[in-house]
């Protein structure tokens, strides 16, 4: 078989691994967590009944949006109305396809010899490529506020916009900061200028502020401003029913696993396994990279549960306060944080 074949085999079986068996998957399991975790704070049981220990209570809830009469407002723009939870979804899904889980390793394919990387795409412009399509998320709810014909949606998509554009121009500072240190802009590049030492130790100001910033904008507690059911009933979704309503959590669930992958990535080290524990192992490749590999789920899982731990710990900011905290507090603080990253690496 053609190298190029081979090379195209591999790729699809990455794209159908990494979307279809590990983060659609994962998605139905933190919509359990979420569930099991608050009920575990406010110190109730939660779903328990669907299978053991309420495992099986996603599918029960997928089935019910599934089958659930999809109801089209009045007045609505009918194709934006139907294509936001697509557009909100989309660069969920996309931004993923940069992520390395782990090194490469060189194998033997069809008499072929491949460096098989542990990443869909391996693009040497990873962090612009994350930035442009993470930015395409907010048109989603825009256009879903918009489409909607309700008041109530349409200030939760404006709100949705001035909460992004203000929170992402902190979050880019922060990563101009990680690009400065590694000399590149390449996600694979980042992991391994952390061999020895991980960025949140060299650059902790930029760390407190890309995580931050990584909850805005996900709108998740306390920065779900565009939902505020206090407020705007529901936001953005207000008007959604069935499968388009689900369509929004999932993108909300697959942000949060990209945005936790994309912290342990530039701040954690990404694959890399602390205190030399690979070199004094002296494993074979394979289960090098499986280790690696579990490492770097294990870091994401813990940034998943800060999520879970905050939304059900912390109380939702107010407008002003959300506005004050990313120009006149984090923007400062980026900018600060590149001028102390320009010193360290001349000195």
């Amino acid at each position: 078989m053609d190298a190029q074949w081979i090379n195209l085999i591999i790729t699809v079986v990455k794209i159908v691994v990494v979307v279809f068996i590990f983060m659609l998957p994962l998605v139905m399991l933190m919509t359990l967590m979420e569930r099991r975790i608050s009920a575990f704070l406010q110190d109730r049981l939660g779903p328990n009944r669907v299978g053991p220990m309420g495992i099986l209570q996603p599918i029960a809830d997928g089935l019910k949006a599934f089958f659930k009469e999809d109801i089209f407002p009045v007045n609505v723009d009918r194709f934006l109305y139907l294509m936001a939870p697509a557009i909100i979804l989309f660069p969920a899904l996309i931004t993923v396809a940069i992520v390395p889980f782990g090194d490469q390793m060189s194998t033997y394919i069809g008499g072929h010899l491949v460096n098989l990387r542990f990443q869909i795409a391996d693009l040497n412009i990873g962090i612009l490529y994350f930035v442009s399509f993470a930015s395409l998320g907010v048109y989603g709810l825009v256009v879903g506020g918009y489409a909607s014909n309700n008041k109530y949606s349409m200030l939760g998509g404006l709100r949705s916009s001035a909460q992004m554009i203000s929170y992402e121009i902190p979050m880019g500072l922060a990563i101009v900061a990680v690009v400065m240190r590694a000399q590149s802009l390449s996600l694979n590049d980042i992991v391994l200028s952390q061999a020895t030492t991980w960025n949140f130790l060299y650059e902790p100001i930029g760390f407190i502020i890309f995580v931050v910033a990584s909850f805005a904008e996900t709108n998740r507690l306390p920065f779900d401003l565009p939902e505020a059911e206090q407020e705007l009933v529901g936001g953005y979704h207000t008007e959604y029913s069935s499968m388009k309503f689900s369509a929004f959590f999932i993108a909300e669930y697959s942000n949060m696993i990209v945005s936790s992958m994309l912290i342990t990535t530039l701040f954690l080290g990404g694959w890399q396994v602390p205190f030399g524990i690979m070199e004094a192992l002296n494993l074979p490749v394979i289960w090098e990279q499986l280790i690696q590999i579990l490492a770097f789920l294990i870091k994401t899982g813990i940034f998943l549960f800060i999520y879970l731990w905050v939304r059900w710990t912390l109380p939702r900011f107010r407008y002003d306060q959300l506005m004050n905290l990313g120009w006149k507090s984090m923007l400062p603080l980026g900018l600060f944080n590149i001028l102390l990253v320009a010193v360290q690496m001349k000195f």
